[in-house]
């Protein structure tokens, strides 16, 4: 894996989007001398859920009138129920959707939210994952050492050994690229994922930089932690050094990010008004909601603990916005907003009909004129025969077109007759000859 930029058509633009943005809140606090890239990925997530707070109004209004219209829907079913022909597919998906239109939601409304964070989500973990790459605040702390580890003879021998010792091979590196600007990338992925003991060596293998190195060690320690943790390593790689090397508490700090994530995530479903258990839909739901924690405390363990905090702290607000678009739905009246969906429905429906008779319109013309085209060939033909049996009838003897009027007659059976009857006559020219 690379850890530079990743330049994917989908996913680079948004991670590099997404980077912009922590990068100017990091800015922002650094501006108050606060110099955290965890307290960023908080207010990142605040400001991410109030932008997709519509959304999720949306979504929450589609969970309570899909309650609401439960029973009609119900009743649609049972109403065609084991009834396969074509009429009853076809009314049954009309009474739907007119079910649909009058309680103005869409099938695919719960849907859309889910469509728009998961990118987000995934260029969340390449952002997370190499924070300098995204974070130009964060890649300057860099900028000095590297470019004097740069300058220095043999560094490419040097830092390929510490980047074995520190058994980085799942990040891939080229310390002799022709592109200056690429090794230097490769150095700060290598430097970022350095452990304390992997800066030890790196003071070792630059004694004439340890002042530099501690530095900077010190500056990312200040700003890359989160209680002890880094939050661009994993959970469970920090669960293993910490416990190989007697560090209980960051041991119980990287485990209880996992936890804490599944909690929030269970707190914000317990929020969510449950639906009739006897609908089979529900059922499917319910299921879900009982399995999405239980993947996220596993997944959790395998991926930066930045994107954990984005989980948990996204999990709690999530959490607050389904109180209180609970307490909001209770004191709406359902009625009105479904009144005034059956005026939109109605003129669904108008619409629907008006295309479909500019459809049958359409057909209808587009038959008429093949009819209409077919007529004029066959009134064109007829005249072009009519005109050529006018043309042999005056044709002289001996003509082209006498020979060809022989061959149509021939071919419509006439010449058999000539055939039988000029047979005799020839018989009897051949018998006065004798």
């Amino acid at each position: 894996m690379y850890l530079t930029a990743y330049n994917g058509s989908i996913l680079g633009p948004v991670a590099k989007v997404l980077g912009w943005i922590m990068d100017k809140i990091y800015l922002m606090f650094a501006g108050m001398g606060i110099y955290n890239i965890a307290l960023t990925i908080i207010v990142f997530t605040v400001i991410i859920y109030i932008a997709l707070f519509p959304l999720t109004y949306r979504q929450q209004k589609f969970s309570v009138l899909t309650r609401k219209m439960s029973p009609e829907m119900k009743a649609i079913q049972a109403k065609y129920k084991n009834k396969k022909d074509q009429n009853s597919m076809a009314a049954q998906q009309e009474e739907t959707q007119a079910l649909y239109d009058k309680y103005g939601i869409s099938p695919t409304g719960s849907c859309i939210q889910m469509l728009i964070q998961m990118p987000i989500l995934l260029a969340l973990y390449r952002v997370f994952y190499n924070v300098p790459a995204y974070i130009s605040s964060v890649k300057g702390v860099f900028t000095e050492l590297v470019d004097k580890i740069y300058a220095t003879d043999g560094f490419a021998k040097t830092l390929q050994k510490i980047y074995e010792e520190a058994n980085l091979r799942y990040v891939q590196v080229d310390f002799n690229a022709d592109d200056a600007a690429t090794v230097k990338d490769y150095i700060i992925d290598v430097v970022y994922k350095l452990s304390a003991s992997g800066w030890e060596s790196l003071k070792s293998a630059f004694p004439d930089l340890s002042g530099l190195i501690d530095t900077t060690h010190a500056n990312l320690d200040s700003m890359n932690y989160f209680i002890n943790v880094s939050i661009s390593d994993t959970p469970w790689n920090q669960m293993k050094s910490a416990f190989f090397g007697h560090e209980w508490a960051v041991l119980f700090v990287a485990a209880l990010i996992p936890i804490i994530s599944t909690a929030t995530q269970y707190l914000s479903i317990l929020q969510m008004p449950t639906q009739d258990s006897g609908d089979q839909m529900a059922q499917q739901m319910k299921t879900m909601n009982l399995m999405m924690p239980l993947m996220t405390f596993f997944i959790t363990f395998t991926v930066p603990v930045g994107l954990g905090i984005y989980w948990a702290t996204g999990g709690l607000i999530r959490a607050g916005q389904q109180f209180f678009l609970n307490r909001h739905f209770e004191k709406i009246n359902l009625e009105d907003i479904i009144e005034k969906n059956k005026e939109k429905a109605e003129k669904k429906r108008e619409q629907r009909g008006i295309r479909r008779q500019q459809i049958m319109n359409n057909a209808t013309m587009n038959t008429r004129r093949t009819i209409s085209e077919k007529a004029n060939y066959n009134n064109a033909e007829s005249e072009v025969l009519e005109r050529a049996a006018e043309y042999r009838s005056i044709a002289r003897p001996g003509s082209l077109a006498s020979k060809a009027n022989l061959v149509n007659d021939y071919n419509s059976g006439a010449m058999t007759n000539v055939s039988v009857k000029s047979e005799p006559e020839t018989k009897g020219k051949k018998k006065k000859k004798q």
